[in-house]
């Protein structure tokens, strides 16, 4: 039996924290409410948006259709040998609390994406990754349900699309499909340790440790955005807000003629990604507060409400 509320107040479901009422509103914890859901009037009649953790939305103002909240939970494993294991998370499931379940279990290949805030389900739609590792890496396959049709399709990683922050699900099929689990496959054993970034690297050599296990590179990475980044809890936001833009190595070079010390980090085909939070320390907004928005002084990538802001604002300052 599914429950569709009316001028639901989803401010408590949003981490930037901004007021937004929502015309109609269902949390769906089970994939038969899913489906008869689209078959309601409600559903047919408004435009959808779906909802995971809410830490990589923003509202401008109040939402005039149905808003869709991803309640799906469950942990189960598909297959497993002596060296990988396959796991199906329901999308659901809060991403960090996965990634610290996987490590309890020395299952490797998430460790460097803990502490990220939001759903499993969000996950592959951005293809989330932090400190020199994308989700997409360990994603198997997406499932999920066409909200058209109402027909299941798993999607196989080389289907999904995957580019930097980016898939088939933020683009073609934005709002069109709902993922009701993700699968991924994980190491047991001989684990890929990735500590590329200089910053975990710092943390384990304060620590003394040389060869970190995966335990350890998580408590870095924890120990690193902790430091870095806001509790939502505490004080709203959406952790980093902005891309790391990516140039050609050509350009960079060029770049490093005005500005020796620009920061960057080689990637693919010739390119190099240079840290936003960079640039934008070095245009003077970080720290800047405007009312009761700002940038955070911690971390530049990071918009954040103080107490009253709203969406609009928000916005308004992630323009200039």
């Amino acid at each position: 039996m599914i429950s569709i509320e009316e001028y639901k107040d989803i401010k408590p479901f949003t981490t930037f924290g901004v007021p937004v009422i929502a015309r109609y509103f269902s949390s769906i914890s089970s994939l038969e409410a899913l489906q008869q859901l689209i078959q309601h009037p409600i559903y047919q009649n408004n435009s959808r948006f779906i909802l995971g953790g809410g830490s990589n939305v923003l509202f401008t103002s109040d939402y005039n259709g149905l808003v869709i909240q991803n309640l799906l939970k469950g942990i189960n494993i598909r297959q497993e040998s002596d060296t990988s294991i396959d796991l199906e998370v329901m999308a659901g499931e809060n991403w960090h609390n996965l990634v610290m379940y996987c490590v309890q279990h020395n299952w490797g290949g998430i460790e460097n994406l803990s502490l990220i805030p939001g759903t499993v389900g969000a996950a592959p739609i951005q293809n989330i990754g932090a400190y020199g590792v994308e989700v997409k890496e360990v994603i198997k396959s997406v499932t999920g349900i066409d909200l058209k049709t109402g027909l299941f399709r798993t999607f196989l990683n080389h289907e999904c699309a995957f580019e930097y922050r980016d898939s088939i699900f933020k683009s073609i099929l934005k709002e069109k499909f709902f993922i009701s689990s993700v699968t991924l496959t994980l190491t047991k054993k001989t684990h890929r340790i990735n500590t590329s970034y200089g910053a975990i690297n710092d943390v384990l050599k304060q620590q003394r440790i040389t060869t970190p296990t995966i335990q350890q590179v998580s408590n870095a990475v924890i120990q690193i955005r902790s430091s870095k980044l806001p509790d939502p809890t505490i004080i709203g936001n959406a952790g980093s807000f902005f891309k790391n833009p990516t140039i050609s190595l050509a350009h960079y070079e060029l770049l490093q003629k005005s500005f020796s010390e620009i920061p960057g980090y080689h990637s693919v085909n010739q390119e190099v990604k240079v840290p936003a939070g960079w640039l934008i320390e070095q245009c003077g907004w970080k720290g800047k507060r405007i009312g009761d928005v700002g940038v955070h002084t911690q971390q530049a990538l990071v918009l954040v409400n103080y107490a009253h802001g709203s969406g609009k604002e928000i916005f308004s300052l992630a323009s200039n």
